[in-house]
């Protein structure tokens, strides 16, 4: 299966098992099984690298078992090839996401202007309460 130009992942690392779907459908729903339940185990695959596969198990969420496998079902069509397209399609965006490593941060700093018109603002407030307290003896 083909994910970009430059990695593609071997057809053996992909299984299929066609399920009987949920919801309406009539007669016909409770013939066919054209739900799929697409597994890739990530933790064995030769095609990625462990970055990739990191990045991978952290965007799959719920849908990686214990064992690395990572569960994608695709019922929301009547037909079972365009069930298999999709979650197929699903399985390359996914891996495609992962293939991208995430923009490291910079930590930033508020520039010289605006931290002196926040203490400008903190004065000026400071000077709004204090006239709103009773005069002390002193004053």
């Amino acid at each position: 299966m083909r994910i970009t130009d430059t990695l593609t992942v071997d057809e053996t690392e992909i299984e299929e098992r066609f399920v009987r779907a949920s919801g309406p459908g009539g007669q016909h729903v409770n013939k066919t099984e054209s739900a799929v339940q697409l597994r890739f185990d990530v933790r064995r695959s030769a095609a990625l690298d462990e970055a990739v596969k990191r990045r991978l198990t952290r965007l799959a969420g719920s849908r990686m078992t214990q064992d690395g496998v990572l569960v994608i079902r695709a019922d929301t069509h009547r037909s079972r090839e365009r069930n298999r397209a999709d979650a197929r399609e699903r399985l390359r965006s996914l891996v495609e996401r992962a293939l991208t490593p995430p923009k490291p941060r910079r930590k930033s700093r508020p520039s010289l202007s605006s931290i002196r018109k926040q203490k400008e603002a903190k004065a000026q407030r400071s000077k709004t309460k204090a006239r709103r307290r009773k005069p002390g003896l002193d004053d």
